[in-house]
């Protein structure tokens, strides 16, 4: 597996220098970064073994959003900003709907009773950060809507609320890092290593400088790409980006909740929703400050509407720490509606 997505690397940096057909690109560019997600995701759960579900988890999403985030930077770079916002987006419904609600029909498979369950904390403490979040972009939509006076200082506003978005989420992160971890269930499998530990240092390195260099590729092939295809960018950024750059948490959340861990399934999951919500975004509309082209919190109407209500889903089926099979259904038919609605943008 690792030579071929090492093959699939090499081959996008061909198509690329070679001026290829940019649909070729851009579909060899999708791939690799799908595989170089799953190359971190195996280095960060070597690395991952000797700590609990939570810095696992902390660990695995932020080696894994590495590929999402440097597809909206160059995104911004270029000046797609509906690719870089649908993009965001598109990874926080892809995580919080689709990969949640396949790893809760997973788990409920898994489990004797049919109730996938785990501690309710960080789904709790989820429900809250995407909410503070979403606050935020719903007020900037409604303000760019009605364009009154504040409408006119988006970028500023966005600033602020950037810094006081890492500055909660800084402080969650801490006292979550310092909870005690829960004894281990004896029935639930040990996790074995795919490589030895040095082996995984190197793989998460290359795998972040290679991720750079794809991702550069792929925001280059977009635009002909998708011209040629004849898709929305809005469909590209909320669907193809959004489930390629998050390869990590589609499959890792998955297979652990198949495997009966309930717990690390979940903190993979939620642990990569959170960090979208309030770490990754507002830190990329502060990076976008060095480039020509902003990025802020203003989405278009349908889109804060989605955050809202995926927002109440998210906390109406996992706050109370257990989830049955339909849940996870209703959560992936959730996906596939918004899905489809950005197919006909």
């Amino acid at each position: 597996m690792l030579a071929g997505v090492l093959a699939l690397t090499v081959v996008t940096g061909v198509l690329h220098y070679a001026d290829a057909e940019p649909v070729a690109v851009f579909i060899v560019a999708g791939a690799a970064l799908a595989g170089l997600a799953w190359v971190i995701a195996i280095a960060t759960e070597t690395v991952g073994d000797r700590f609990g579900p939570a810095a696992t988890g902390v660990l695995q999403s932020t080696l894994g959003n590495l590929p999402e985030l440097f597809v909206v930077l160059f995104a911004v770079s270029a000046g797609e900003l509906v690719v870089a916002k649908t993009s965001i987006v598109g990874s926080l419904l892809a995580n919080a709907l689709l990969v949640l609600g396949l790893a809760i029909v997973a788990g409920a498979r898994n489990a004797k009773d049919g109730v996938m369950s785990f501690r309710q904390r960080l789904p709790n403490d989820t429900a809250t950060l995407l909410l503070l979040a979403v606050f935020m972009i719903a007020l900037l939509g409604v303000s760019d809507r009605i364009g009154d006076r504040a409408s006119r200082h988006q970028v500023a506003i966005s600033v602020v609320g950037a810094v006081c978005l890492l500055a909660v989420y800084g402080a969650w992160l801490w006292s979550y890092l310092r909870e005690p971890e829960p004894e281990p269930a004896l029935e639930q499998p040990i996790m074995h290593r795919h490589v030895s530990f040095r082996s995984a240092i190197a793989l998460l390195a290359a795998g972040g400088v290679a991720a750079a260099f794809v991702s550069d590729w792929f925001v280059n092939a977009l635009d002909p790409a998708v011209r040629a295809i004849g898709i929305s960018k809005a469909f590209t950024g909320l669907v193809i980006v959004g489930i390629a750059g998050n390869a990590v948490e589609n499959v890792v959340g998955i297979v652990l909740a198949a495997k009966g861990q309930s717990d690390l399934a979940i903190s993979v999951v939620k642990n990569s929703v959170a960090q979208i919500a309030v770490f990754l975004f507002p830190a990329l509309v502060l990076l976008s400050l060095f480039f020509t082209h902003r990025l802020t919190f203003v989405l278009g109407p349908i889109y804060v509407i989605a955050l809202v209500l995926m927002a109440i889903a998210v906390w109406q089926i996992t706050g109370d720490g257990k989830a049955v099979l339909f849940e996870g259904m209703a959560l992936v038919t959730l996906y596939i509606v918004v899905a489809t609605l950005a197919f006909y943008e």
